[in-house]
């Protein structure tokens, strides 16, 4: 029987993850936040609904974007840059409670690995984060909440920073000098691969469990945006020298290869 799958935010990686999914013979439902945006999907042929999470609650048919259903994956940003003071949360609760109103099975929830505090060092999926900032806090807190809703098997996808297409960290910081954290490893990953993490789990059923999003190569960022400026014919940017590095994190995952098989594809 053919799968049904909704995608609840198609952005930057969402509308590409609809597009292959599509072509690999699920159905696809996607949601937006603005009709503008859901008239451009239809007319590309992705069935789509507008919806909008906010602290006072759910707006838009959501039963109609859950109906039928098999796998929900979420990917809507928590929006918590520059302490806006925003309840991720609370926005969120609406919308499980919506879910566990509907008859979606599974669920694949998008997360970060912003989750690890810098101070954890070497980590993998066996490590439980410890947040320090208010929003890392807010979206472990969301994590649990979905990880460990009733009714309802949920993965937890944890991406690193993501890169593909025009999208390349170094443009922002080119030119740019007394940057610190120059030995501090990168932790990305190309938005082939989290399509493909992402398409490996739902082929084979991989509900339940936790999944770290990042490349396993991690070189230095002094040196690999060093690089990527080069390549790009950009100034590179320059790394402060420090006396003591300062604390950092390696994000690894132990859980791709050996529960869903996954081999990354795409370089960094």
């Amino acid at each position: 029987m053919k799968k049904t799958i909704a995608i609840a935010g198609l952005g930057w990686l969402g509308k590409p993850l609809a597009q292959h999914l599509s072509f690999s013979g699920y159905t696809i439902k996607g949601s937006v936040t603005s009709q503008r945006k859901a008239t451009v999907l239809k007319q590309s042929g992705i069935d789509t609904y507008v919806i909008n999470s906010t602290e006072d609650g759910l707006y838009g048919a959501a039963q109609g974007f859950l109906k039928q259903v098999d796998t929900l994956v979420i990917m809507i940003p928590p929006g918590l840059r520059g302490n806006t003071g925003a309840d991720y949360v609370l926005k969120m609760s609406h919308l499980l409670s919506e879910i566990l109103k509907s008859k979606v099975g599974n669920i694949i929830f998008i997360s970060s690995t912003a989750v690890y505090s810098d101070g954890q060092g070497k980590v993998t999926e066996k490590h439980v984060p410890l947040p320090k900032t208010q929003a890392a806090k807010q979206l472990f807190q969301v994590e649990q909440l979905f990880f460990n809703a009733p009714g309802v098997s949920t993965t937890i996808v944890r991406f690193g920073g993501l890169i593909g297409g025009a999208r390349q960290p170094v443009k922002y910081l080119a030119g740019r000098i007394d940057l610190e954290g120059g030995t501090a490893p990168v932790n990305l990953i190309h938005k082939k691969d989290c399509i493909g993490i992402i398409s490996s789990i739902i082929k084979q059923d991989a509900y339940g469990h936790i999944f770290n999003g990042v490349h396993p190569n991690h070189p230095k960022k002094k040196e690999y945006y060093s690089q990527k400026a080069k390549e790009l014919d950009l100034v590179a940017p320059k790394f402060t020298k420090l006396e003591v590095d300062p604390p950092s994190k390696q994000v690894d995952s132990i859980n791709i290869e050996a529960i869903i098989g996954y081999r990354f594809k795409e370089m960094i």
